[in-house]
């Protein structure tokens, strides 16, 4: 149509751009029909939608259609493997961190793959089988010109045509650096598995050191936010109801607790997923000798599997998988308390809120906890992974690849997911505000009930039997609740009660619940005094 008659509203309508985007939301909703069946994992459909609300269907994506569908001849196919490229659904960027982002590329895994073939080379070579050299060789030519982007686009359209991503990636290798000695000798008594599997374990343990990183400054907030609210009086609550007072601090020493236990299981998972497995295709060494994994292993910082089949085992995997949901459901934990606590009944602690920030589209005074509301979302992914991680355990007889596609994306989701995470409740608890003035008020809101169990006691020890106490000082207390006036009133008030004002007012000092605080922040080397509170925003 010349422009001439064209209207705005028909361009648009019927534009290249406009028209991808409607095939997208074709295939979205397939995905999300197929997901209702069992067919698809699920969030598929709905993280398609989210990475298209980041990166919207444009004329540049249409162009790409347009200058792949001149090599492929087929609109389709030219349009499915454009979308593919363009959303990359193993993390949306908003959740991406730059570590884990280059740490999950396409590129760097290929380089990862290009070492084990390497290694596995280097072993050939000292068992006689493979020239000498051929391994360094084929390392100066990949300082040379390393495996980047470019490469693995090539890998991407070589596997289009041969349906396999290792053969492609060993043709692009072998193209690359365009080797003769490699041509021949690269992937010697290998099966994909070597590769794959053994390199996935080196990403693995290289998440698992970022994992580590990011998880000490967060238990450096913690363990600061525990010693500068050691000896602040705050009301405990079970239930959501008012219990009794206690240490404002000791909650932030639960979650430091916690989170120290979340890096043990870490540490754990991460070792034990710390292995190789070079052993061929049923895992019993017919055509590549355990000398040749010993080796590989040795030059990646792993060990060999004991046992394999063909693959590393997938409790393995499962273990980390359970490591990693338990650190986001600790991490949802302390996210769900500190929204309690800015409630705005309660506002005891509020997120940071910063210059320029709006809470709310209509309602211009909201301060609403929407990094914490972030946290306890995302840690329902963390999670429902596990699930798949552990149904990827059982496989057929020596391997199947049921497991490969979904792997594909909780693993570097799950530790791409627990790394933000981890990033962004550091950014929260530096950033926040206890309002101790809140905290006071809170405690006293009850007119004192807080208090009844000790009441309790000391009515106990003046001598009145158990049952009896319990009536005297429960029927005060209901009065109180009812009437909104002082609980040490009514006791003062009740006939039945035998201690008198001086004797009842020792019940109603917070300090005494305090008096043990001590010991517990002993258990884990922290000693008496309040450093750091200094560095906590206090109104």
């Amino acid at each position: 149509m010349i422009e001439r008659y064209q209207t705005p509203e028909m361009k648009i309508l019927w534009s290249d751009a406009h028209r991808y985007a409607i095939w997208a939301e074709v295939e979205r909703l397939a995905l999300e029909a197929w997901e209702t069946l069992g067919e698809v994992p699920v969030h598929t459909a709905q993280r398609l939608r989210e990475a298209l609300r980041e990166k919207p269907i444009d004329a540049h994506f249409a162009e790409r259609v347009a200058a792949l569908e001149a090599e492929t001849r087929h609109d389709m196919v030219a349009f499915t493997r454009t979308l593919t490229d363009w959303v990359d659904t193993t993390m949306i960027e908003r959740y991406q961190t730059p570590e884990m982002k280059i740490l999950w590329s396409d590129a760097h895994r290929y380089a990862i793959w290009a070492e084990v073939e390497r290694l596995a080379l280097e072993a050939w070579e000292t068992l006689g089988e493979v020239p000498v050299h051929t391994a360094q060789r084929l390392r100066e030519a990949l300082r040379e010109k390393p495996i980047d982007a470019h490469f693995a686009e090539r890998v991407a359209a070589l596997e289009a045509e041969t349906r396999h991503d290792m053969v492609a990636f060993t043709r692009t290798l072998t193209d690359w650096v365009d080797m003769a000695e490699v041509d021949r000798y690269l992937h010697l008594g290998l099966t994909s598995t070597d590769v794959v599997d053994t390199a996935q374990n080196v990403l693995l343990v290289r998440a698992h050191q970022l994992l580590d990183a990011a998880l000490s400054p967060v238990l450096q907030a913690l363990r600061r936010l525990a010693l500068a609210y050691k000896n602040t009086p705050a009301v405990g609550r079970t239930h959501g109801v008012h219990a009794e007072p206690t240490s404002f601090g000791l909650r932030f020493l639960s979650f430091y607790a916690a989170l120290t236990r979340d890096q043990a299981r870490l540490t754990k998972a991460g070792e034990g997923i710390r292995v190789g497995v070079v052993s061929g295709s049923v895992g019993n060494y017919a055509h590549v000798p355990p000398e040749v994994e010993a080796h590989v292993c040795r030059g990646l910082g792993l060990i060999p599997e004991p046992v394999s089949t063909q693959v590393v085992p997938r409790d393995r995997h499962a273990e980390l998988l359970f490591a990693l949901a338990s650190l986001g459901t600790d991490i949802e934990r302390i996210a769900v308390e500190l929204r309690h606590l800015q409630r705005t009944e309660v506002l005891e602690t509020q997120e940071g809120f910063g210059q320029g920030q709006t809470g709310s589209s209509s309602m211009p005074h909201k301060k609403n906890p929407i990094g914490l509301e972030n946290l306890s979302g995302l840690a329902r992914l963390l999670r429902a992974n596990l699930q798949a991680a552990l149904e990827n355990v059982a496989l057929w007889h020596e391997r199947d690849i049921s497991h490969s596609s979904v792997e594909r994306l909780f693993l570097p989701d799950s530790t791409t997911l627990a790394h933000y995470m981890l990033e962004r409740l550091h950014g929260l608890l530096d950033g926040l505000v206890v309002r101790e003035d809140n905290i006071a008020r809170n405690l006293d809101i009850t007119h004192g009930l807080v208090y009844s169990q000790r009441v309790l006691g000391l009515l106990i020890k003046e001598g009145l039997p158990r049952n009896r106490a319990y009536d005297l000082v429960q029927r005060s207390a209901l009065a109180s609740w009812s009437s909104n006036q002082p609980f040490l009133d009514g006791l003062l008030s009740d006939p039945e009660n035998p201690l008198g004002r001086e004797r009842l007012q020792e019940a109603f000092d917070p300090a005494w619940y305090l008096r043990h605080v001590d010991t517990i922040y002993a258990r884990f080397g922290l000693g008496q005094g309040s450093a750091g509170k200094a560095q906590v925003e206090i109104k």
